[in-house]
């Protein structure tokens, strides 16, 4: 194992820190590193498997469809991706899609389209259109992406980055009642914060920003890359206080943990600005990628995996809510995803969790972040809960 970290480390840029684990196979939701210990997985690539690890129907669709046809330029019609549109626009209730392949990929062109929007649509001089965006969000890291957060560890070095942006506090909405101008074209927020921490806005937030976005002409776009298809017990987690935002931007679980496939959603009205050569995407929508999501799409309903977060996500937060430390500060969560928000640095409990044979991840430092696959069963969640109670006591 430590050759391989070695010659990693060597190699790669050092844009990672990764933990001193080689996971070299997965299945379910558990995984399996060099030395053959086996790991209940609660990163899931933050929710990219949230099918389970080489779920046998996806990679079925995957190996079929590899053997007959993998890529095509869009400049062509391919046999898949119609029935695919179909069935995602069904799925988020809006008439078109845009297909990509990364989360920020997708982010980047939710950006594009909501600039186009606002000066062909609102009639914002081009150049002077506004986006808001909340503090503590995670869009991605591509330069677009990037120019929506406030964290300046993340973009020192890298200026000028996208003029036009502003950031508001999370939940506070006459903060972004404030915010909010002639020239504001969109709010993009993620309606329950990932990276952040697994923060949950306060009850009916969600409905005052859309309330706000129709008085003003505003479009709404939810990130619901790592929130969406099931993880928080909702396909949407919009629909924890049945909002419909005017763009829907998915990723991460849309590939089925097997390829990268991205998505941009939205209504005529709003999709009509992009017009041949406005927006493009060499992979972007090819044969295999539609093949794996429309597999990984029939999985997540076939298998029930939505109401299944619900239900065990309900039933791992009871559990984890008994537990008692003076270093707990609180535990929050929506369907399998929660959040353990500690007054001390979560690192060290990482660990001995890892020991344990629990794989997780901190997040800002002092937030230990929870998100197994949904195929997870009840004696896998017992696990989680019992080695939380071995940690948290010793």
């Amino acid at each position: 194992m430590n050759s391989i970290i070695e010659l990693t480390d060597y190699y790669s840029s050092n844009n990672y820190a990764p933990l001193k684990l080689v996971i070299t196979e997965g299945k379910g939701g558990k995984v399996w590193d060099t030395d053959g210990k086996q790991y209940i997985d609660c990163i899931s690539g933050f929710s990219v498997a949230n099918q389970g690890h080489c779920h046998p129907t996806i990679v079925k669709a995957m190996t079929e469809q590899a053997s007959k046809l993998s890529i095509i330029s869009r400049v062509l019609y391919s046999d898949n991706l119609g029935k695919w549109e179909e069935k995602i626009c069904h799925l988020a209730k809006k008439d078109k899609v845009l297909p990509l392949n990364s989360g920020t990929e997708a982010v980047e062109a939710a950006i594009k389209i909501a600039r186009k929007w606002g000066s062909d649509v609102k009639g914002i001089t081009d150049g002077q259109v506004e986006i808001i965006a909340m503090n503590n969000n995670f869009h991605g890291r591509t330069l677009g992406s990037l120019s929506l957060s406030n964290h300046d560890a993340y973009k020192s070095g890298f200026h000028p980055l996208l003029q036009g942006t502003k950031t508001v506090d999370f939940g506070d909405i006459e903060q972004l009642t404030q915010a909010i101008s002639p020239n504001t074209a969109a709010i993009i927020l993620e309606p329950i914060q990932g990276e952040g921490g697994v923060n949950i806005p306060p009850k009916g937030y969600i409905q005052a920003v859309r309330q706000l976005c129709d008085k003003h002409q505003i479009l709404l776009i939810a990130d619901e890359i790592q929130v969406g298809l099931g993880r928080t017990g909702k396909w949407f987690a919009m629909e924890w206080e049945q909002v419909v935002p005017d763009i829907y931007i998915l990723g991460k679980a849309l590939g089925g943990g097997l390829y990268p496939v991205s998505a941009v959603l939205a209504n005529n009205d709003v999709m009509r600005v992009l017009t041949p050569g406005t927006h493009g995407s060499t992979f972007g929508g090819n044969p295999l990628a539609i093949a794996i999501s429309t597999a990984a799409l029939d999985v997540l309903k076939d298998e029930q995996l939505v109401e299944r977060s619900e239900r065990l996500g309900s039933f791992l937060l009871k559990a984890l809510l008994q537990l008692k430390h003076p270093s707990i500060k609180e535990i929050r969560g929506r369907g399998l995803f929660i959040g353990i928000e500690l007054n001390t640095d979560a690192a060290p409990f990482v660990e001995q969790l890892i020991k344990r044979g629990i794989l997780c991840k901190d997040t800002h430092r002092t937030i230990i972040r929870l998100s197994p696959p949904l195929v997870i069963d009840k004696e896998e969640i017992n696990q989680i809960v019992a080695a939380f109670q071995d940690v948290f006591k010793n």
